[in-house]
C-alpha cells in the first residue's frame, strides 16, 4: 500500500514507458529516517537528490524509507549526519537476488504447505490455484474476474461448503494489488489452502457459513512486470496521459470517493496515481464487475485488501480523517481481537484503526468501496510485515510465519464477525 514518491532524475527507475532492461538494483541501500523536527531537511535532502522512498510521505511522515542509488550514497550519508538513520539493505540487488531464487512447482501434483518455502513465479501462482481447485472439486472451482490489459486472466478460487456455490453471502479477499508486495500473495493463498485442506474443525466451517471468492494478485500484469522488469514496480501496467509514464494506483482508481484532495495523486508518473477518470483502470472495472456481482446475489458479508508492510489491521474510512463508520465500535473490537490472535502465534504486534488516521489518506480505494456501494458488512485491509527492517523485500523464511499468523488473525475475524 506504501507509495513509492519519485524524484524526476528517479522515474525511469519506475514509471518510463522506454525501459529496455531489467532494473538493476545492485548497490542500493535502503535506510530508514525518523524525521523527528527535521522533515523540512529531509524533505530538502530528497528532493534534491532525487530519491525514491518505500514508506511515508515525506511531507507529513514521522518515518521514511528513503532507497538511495551507489551514486547518490555519498552525498546521502553527508546529508545525513544529524538525522536518525537506520540500514534496511546494504544492497538491495543482493537482497532481491536472494528472495528470487524460485522453488521448482511440480504442476499437477497435491497442493502442499512446502509452497510457503520460497515465492514463486506468476505462471507457477496460476499452477498452483488450478492444482488446489482440482485437488478438491467438491468445494471449490477456478474464476477468474476477467482479463488484464495485457489480456492476462485476473484469477481467483470460489469455496463454497456442504450448501453448494452460491448459497452464502459472499466473503472477497484480493492480494497483490500493488505489484511489489510479494508477501501479500502467499498469504492470500494460504488462507484458500488452509480453508479447503484444513481437518481443523472451525476451519472447516467457515465454508458452510460463507461462498469466499479469492484472488491473490489482482494486478497480474504489474506482478508479471516485478518478476521480468522491475522488482519494485507498484501501479498497473496502463498507458497514461504522459507519453514517458505508465500505470494506475488501481488502489486510487475505484469510482468511489475518487479524487478527493490529498488521497491519490493527480500525476501519472506519480506511484498513487488516481487514473484520468473515475474507474477508468482495466482491471478496476473488472474487479468492481466481480464483487458487484456477489453484492448482487446473496450480498458481501466481507471484504479484505491485503498489502504489505506495516503491520496495520484496518477499516474505513480511507478518504477522510473526520468522519467515522457508524459502526466503528465493533470494527475496532473486531480489529483488536484480530491483533490479539495475529501476536499469539509468533509474538508479532499490529496496530489497529481507521486507514486514513492510522496510515495516510487513500482516495478511490477499494475498502471504501466496498462499504459504502457493494454493501459490505465489513470491510478491512492490511499491511503485513514488516514493520521496516526489510519492507518490501521480505525475505523467504518469513513468508510461512507470516502466512500462518495472517490465518489465525482472519480466522478471528471470520468467527466472531
Amino acid at each position: 500500500m506504501k507509495f513509492l514518491a519519485v524524484g524526476l532524475a528517479s522515474l525511469t527507475l519506475t514509471s518510463a514507458v522506454s525501459i529496455a532492461q531489467k532494473a538493476n538494483y545492485d548497490g542500493y541501500q535502503v535506510y530508514r529516517v525518523n524525521v523527528g523536527s527535521d522533515r523540512s531537511k529531509l524533505s530538502d535532502i530528497v528532493s534534491s537528490l532525487k530519491l525514491s522512498t518505500w514508506k511515508g510521505k515525506v511531507e507529513t511522515s514521522d518515518v521514511v524509507d528513503v532507497m538511495v542509488p551507489p551514486s547518490q550514497l555519498s552525498d546521502f550519508k553527508q546529508s545525513t549526519e544529524t538525522l536518525n538513520t537506520k540500514l534496511m539493505h546494504e544492497n538491495l540487488g543482493a537482497s532481491i537476488s536472494e528472495e528470487t531464487k524460485f522453488h521448482v512447482y511440480a504442476s499437477g501434483a497435491a497442493p502442499n504447505s512446502t509452497w510457503w518455502d520460497s515465492y514463486h513465479s506468476i505462471a507457477d501462482h496460476t499452477q498452483f490455484l488450478k492444482d488446489l481447485a482440482a485437488a478438491y472439486p467438491d468445494n471449490s472451482e477456478i474464476i477468474s474476474a476477467g482479463k488484464s490489459l495485457e489480456n492476462r486472466d485476473i484469477t481467483g478460487i470460489h469455496i463454497w461448503g456442504s450448501g453448494g456455490k452460491g448459497s452464502q453471502k459472499g466473503v472477497v479477499w484480493h492480494g497483490t494489488v500493488h505489484a511489489r508486495e510479494w508477501i501479500t500473495t502467499m498469504v492470500v493463498e494460504y488462507a484458500a489452502y488452509t480453508l479447503l485442506a484444513s481437518t481443523d474443525a472451525a476451519d472447516m466451517a467457515f465454508k458452510d457459513k460463507y461462498d469466499f471468492y479469492i484472488f491473490p494478485i489482482v494486478n497480474p500484469d504489474g506482478f508479471a512486470y516485478t518478476q521480468t522488469n522491475d522488482r519494485m514496480w507498484r501501479k498497473n501496467r496502463q498507458s497514461t496521459s504522459s507519453a514517458s509514464c505508465v500505470g494506475r494506483d488501481i488502489n486510487r482508481n475505484w469510482p468511489n470517493q475518487w479524487a478527493q484532495d490529498g488521497g491519490a495523486s493527480t500525476q501519472p508518473c506519480a506511484q498513487d496515481y488516481k487514473g484520468q477518470a473515475a474507474g477508468d483502470g482495466v482491471e478496476t472495472k473488472q474487479l468492481k464487475a466481480q464483487i458487484d456481482s456477489v453484492a448482487a446475489g446473496k450480498g458481501v458479508k466481507m471484504y479484505m485488501d491485503f498489502h504489505s508492510y506495516s503491520q496495520l489491521f484496518m477499516y474505513p474510512y480511507g478518504y477522510t480523517c473526520s468522519g467515522t463508520i457508524p459502526n466503528s465500535a465493533t470494527y475496532d473490537k473486531l480489529a483488536r481481537g484480530a491483533i490479539a490472535a495475529i501476536k499469539a502465534v509468533n509474538g508479532v504486534s499490529f496496530q489497529p484503526g481507521p486507514i486514513c488516521t492510522t496510515i495516510y489518506q487513500v482516495s478511490g480505494d477499494s475498502v471504501d468501496y466496498a462499504y459504502q456501494v457493494a454493501g459490505a458488512e465489513f470491510s478491512m485491509t492490511v499491511e503485513l510485515r514488516d514493520q521496516g527492517t526489510y519492507g518490501f523485500v521480505l525475505p523467504t523464511n518469513q513468508i510461512r510465519p507470516s502466512s500462518l499468523e495472517m490465518w489465525a488473525g482472519l480466522k478471528y475475524v471470520l468467527g466472531n464477525m
